[in-house]
């Protein structure tokens, strides 16, 4: 069995995931974005296929909603592609989304090129976005103009101050919740649906028109305890959504209980992933695997905020900075990915059993 392993960048986790994808005998879809990664390298959504067009069952595995959070989805993927593909119940459409924010990936940012988390994008823009007035009268300690060292503790010692105030669960929903009045703030929702809205909306609409059930698995790290894969579902708990995942996957959590390591999101993808394939009856997971404590997921954030928003994300101050958030998303102690293993294996294991008996 191939070892199972981090890849050092965006363009050799993609180059890893195809040459697996290929290997399988696997159907496979390029999308090219628009922009570039750091070194000139060309970036794209790779979709790969296994299984009838016409299935009634469509599995979809999801990398990269999080840029930085895809060398984990990536190495999940090309592992599974690798060595249990042919395990995989016939009758059953598996479909792989590779880099669903390539952008973010390739620069080692959790957002896209607008400086946007895609999971806080998919509010209706039809309406007036929603509003965090707390998080406005904190946004320059969030994100401050300077980085220097003495901006860095005069700003956190300010949030810090804040959780022995107002507790760090507050905290963590005020600044990660979303908010839509700062663009160079973190967790912005931005002005309409972004590069990746749009494609995956495009996509799921051309493709899945004669899907009956869809299973949706997104691939997360950055929250909770280390290597921990917790199962986290969009849907409030009486809705159909959660109670289908709920009898796939017993431990899963609703964000919208309060009992889950995330904080109630606006603008969550997979809070509206029945509108995808609305025909069909949809059941969205979240797996959420932790490496570090919430204030250094925080400061990671805040530097690259800062990096995009204020500095040069081609100058000095990069490299350091990405390497911190890489280390905050993307654990490389060999023995973290492979702790991460068996929770996607069990995860996808009992999504393919449920969709072999439904496919009969």
């Amino acid at each position: 069995m191939s070892t199972i392993a981090l890849s050092s960048s965006y363009s050799s986790a993609r180059a890893a995931f195809l040459a697996a994808a290929d290997a399988a005998g696997a159907v496979v879809d390029t999308f090219e974005h628009p922009l570039r990664g750091p070194e000139g390298d060309p970036l794209g959504i790779d979709v790969a296929e296994l299984g009838p067009r016409d299935a009634a069952t469509v599995v979809l595995v999801v990398s990269a909603t999080h840029g930085v959070e895809g060398y984990c989805g990536s190495a999940l993927q090309t592992h599974w592609l690798t060595t249990w593909a042919d395990e995989r119940p016939q009758p059953v459409r598996i479909v792989n989304i590779h880099a669903l924010n390539p952008f973010g990936m390739a620069w080692v940012r959790r957002v896209n090129e607008d400086n946007v988390d895609l999971n806080r994008n998919f509010v209706d823009w039809s309406q007036p976005p929603p509003q965090n007035t707390e998080y406005d009268g904190i946004a320059d300690d969030v994100v401050p103009t300077e980085w220097t060292a003495e901006a860095q503790q005069r700003t956190l010692e300010s949030l810090l101050a804040l959780v022995g105030e107002w507790g760090l669960p507050k905290l963590q929903a005020v600044v990660s919740g979303g908010q839509y009045a700062h663009p160079k703030g973190v967790f912005y929702g931005g002005t309409g649906a972004v590069w990746s809205h749009r494609w995956l909306r495009d996509w799921c609409a051309a493709n899945l028109a004669d899907a009956q059930r869809v299973v949706i698995i997104d691939l997360h790290t950055g929250l909770g305890p280390w290597g921990h894969g917790e199962l986290i579902a969009s849907a409030a708990p009486d809705e159909p959504m959660f109670q289908r995942a709920l009898e796939l996957w017993p431990d899963s959590k609703s964000m919208m209980a309060g009992d889950s390591v995330s904080a109630v999101l606006a603008g969550d993808w997979l809070a509206v992933a029945d509108e995808l394939a609305p025909h069909a009856e949809v059941t969205p997971i979240c797996i959420e695997y932790g490496i570090v404590d919430p204030i250094t997921v925080l400061q990671s954030l805040r530097a690259d905020a800062w990096l995009h928003g204020y500095g040069d994300p081609t100058g000095p101050d990069a490299p350091a900075i990405r390497a911190q958030v890489r280390a905050a998303f993307a654990d490389d102690d060999p023995a973290w990915i492979a702790t991460c293993w068996p929770r996607f294996h069990e995860v996808l294991d009992a999504a393919l059993a449920e969709s072999r008996a439904g496919a009969r």
